[in-house]
């Protein structure tokens, strides 16, 4: 019972979701055109995935903020049939970051497009298999794209919750991530699964696997100190699989939970002294 209400956590307003699945496709797009930016859906092998790209010349380095696992469940026992998240709270994320260099969004597989190109999307890839092989080369292939339009020639990745996790195994297999920022990253999925008593992630990548290939890789990993769904034993288990945990650093935020209040305080967190090692967060 104890996992139970836990996994109500994660649905971090997921309930919400009564106010329709046509809202949510929306909430998005509108978001993200409403401050400019270009909305559009990159075809990347298995999935199609929605991407939004703030306007502006290109740079060497694209930071691109990866959405978390969304709307997975309807309650503890019912997974959704539409993944697209109630809070788009990567996407806020990223309208917010504060450096001037290029900087994109990418949503999740299922994400914003069930309505309208719904192709492979099947339950099991926002619940077992959200981290399946196909979705990472799915994401990765999706990264060459925006790279390739930014004129960019390293990554910085930025995950929230399960994007954290995305974000990691992304940058644990591409030699051109030169930084990883996670907040609330679910970076342990064994850990995660055992502490809070759930159904294991069987079809899915865990990204504690391969932490070790990231030693001396520059890393920022944000926990909320009041999070019940990804507290900071995960992501000290993440840092501890590294050869070199110096190059780490972890971020306790007082009074924040899982959900909110990141992207009203990341006008401030994204400013700390331990973000200036991430290559070109700030000007």
């Amino acid at each position: 019972m104890r996992a139970r209400a836990l996994m109500a956590l994660v649905l971090a307003g997921g309930l919400a979701a009564c106010s329709g699945i046509h809202g949510r496709q929306e909430r998005g797009p509108t978001l993200a055109q409403g401050a400019g930016w270009h909305w559009d859906y990159i075809a990347a092998g298995s999935f199609d995935l929605a991407t939004a790209v703030k306007p502006g010349p290109g740079g060497e380095v694209l930071t691109v903020y990866i959405e978390g696992d969304g709307l997975a469940y309807l309650s503890a026992r019912e997974p959704s049939q539409d993944p697209t998240p109630t809070d788009p709270l990567a996407l806020r994320l990223a309208m917010g970051h504060p450096g001037t260099g290029p900087v994109a969004y990418l949503a999740r597989p299922c994400q914003y497009v069930m309505e309208t190109r719904p192709r492979t999307c099947q339950v099991g890839y926002w619940t077992k298999a959200r981290l399946a092989p196909e979705v990472v080369d799915s994401a990765s292939l999706a990264l060459d794209r925006l790279k390739a339009d930014a004129h960019a020639q390293r990554l910085v990745l930025v995950g929230y919750s399960g994007g954290g996790g995305l974000a990691a195994v992304l940058a644990e297999r591409r030699a051109d991530v030169a930084g990883l920022v996670t907040v609330s990253g679910n970076l342990d999925f064994g850990l995660w699964t055992k502490t809070l008593d759930l159904t294991p992630l069987s079809q899915s990548v865990d990204p504690v696997t391969d932490a070790a290939k990231l030693a001396g890789r520059p890393q920022v990993h944000f926990v909320g100190a009041d999070d019940k769904v990804v507290d900071i034993a995960i992501a000290q288990s993440f840092v501890a699989h590294q050869p070199t945990p110096a190059s780490a650093s972890i971020i306790t935020v007082p009074g924040q939970d899982h959900g909110c209040c990141w992207a009203a305080a990341w006008a401030t967190l994204a400013r700390r002294p331990e973000m200036k090692a991430i290559p070109g967060w700030l000007p």
